[in-house]
C-alpha cells in the first residue's frame, strides 16, 4: 500500500485524493481510504458475515432511560455484521466485531448504528479490545462511552452461551452456528456505579446474501438518535476513519 503524499504541505492519497481535514486527522483519513481501496472492503474488520435479526427493547426494572428509543418496549428490525479484524486462521484469537443497525429506532428513517468490539470484563478491560477465539466467550464493548440522556455510559453486548458454543469468529463458523439456531446478545449500558443495566436483547437469526464488497457502511456518527449519541472522545479521529474507509470502498 502506498503511503500518503504530504509534499507541498497538503496530504494526498496515492490516487491524488485530498482529505477533507488537515494534520494528523487527515493522515488517519488518508490511511483508512488507502487500506479500504486495497482490501475492497471496510478498512477494519474486512471479513464479516451480514445477518438479519431484531432488537427487542426491554424494561429491565431500572427505571426510565429518558431516551425516546429506549423508553418504549418493542421489537425493531436489525441488520447485523459479525466480523473478524485481522483474518488470522480461524482457531486463533482475533479481534471480533459486532455491528448492529437498528431500523427506525427513533421513528421512520431514523436508524441507529452500534459498533462493539470483543473486550475484557473488568473496569479497565472493558475499554480495551481483546482478541478472542470463541465468539460467544465474552463481552463486546463500545470501548468509548456514549452520552445517554446527557450521562456518560459505556455500552456492551453479552452473548448468551448456546448449544452452538464454542463458535470460532470466522464467517464460515458463524454461518454454521446460525444454521443451528439464533445467536442472542444482551445489550447493556453502564450505570453510575459501573454495573451493567440491560436495555435490549439482540437476536441474530439468518445470514443475508451480502458480499464483503457490498457490506453496509456502519457509522455511529451518521446514524445516532436523540439522547443516545457517541461521546466526544477521539470523535474527530473516528469520524475521519469512517470517512476514509467509506471513500476508499466507493473508489475501489
Amino acid at each position: 500500500m502506498s503511503a500518503p503524499d504530504v509534499s507541498g504541505g497538503t496530504v494526498r492519497t496515492a490516487d491524488g485524493h485530498a482529505p477533507t481535514t488537515s494534520g494528523p486527522v487527515a493522515l488517519v483519513e488518508a490511511g483508512f481510504r488507502a487500506l479500504a481501496r486495497l482490501r475492497r472492503a471496510p478498512a477494519l474488520h474486512p471479513q464479516g458475515l451480514t445477518c438479519g435479526g431484531e432488537v427487542e427493547v426491554v424494561d429491565d426494572g431500572g427505571g426510565p432511560w429518558d431516551v425516546p428509543w429506549l423508553d418504549t418496549p418493542r421489537r425493531l428490525d436489525a441488520t447485523v455484521r459479525l466480523s473478524r479484524a485481522g483474518g488470522l486462521p480461524r482457531r486463533l484469537p482475533d479481534g471480533l466485531g459486532l455491528a448492529v443497525r437498528v431500523t427506525d429506532a427513533d421513528g421512520p428513517d431514523r436508524t441507529l448504528d452500534l459498533l462493539m468490539t470483543s473486550s475484557g470484563r473488568g473496569r479497565a478491560g472493558r475499554h480495551l479490545p481483546l482478541p478472542r477465539a470463541d465468539a460467544l466467550r465474552g463481552p463486546y464493548s463500545s470501548l468509548l462511552p456514549y452520552r445517554v440522556a446527557g450521562r456518560s455510559r459505556l455500552l456492551a453486548a453479552f452473548p448468551r452461551r448456546t448449544r452452538q458454543a464454542p463458535v470460532p469468529g470466522d464467517p464460515r463458523s458463524m454461518a454454521a452456528a446460525l444454521a443451528d439456531g439464533p445467536l442472542v446478545y444482551d445489550l447493556c449500558a453502564e450505570t453510575g456505579d459501573r454495573a451493567w443495566q440491560r436495555f435490549a436483547v439482540l437476536t441474530v437469526r439468518t445470514v443475508l446474501p451480502v458480499g464483503q464488497k457490498d457490506t453496509l457502511d456502519f457509522d455511529i456518527y451518521r446514524h445516532s438518535v436523540r439522547g443516545f449519541v457517541p461521546g466526544g472522545a477521539l470523535a474527530a479521529t473516528r469520524r475521519a476513519a469512517y470517512r476514509g474507509s467509506r471513500s476508499g470502498r466507493n473508489r475501489a
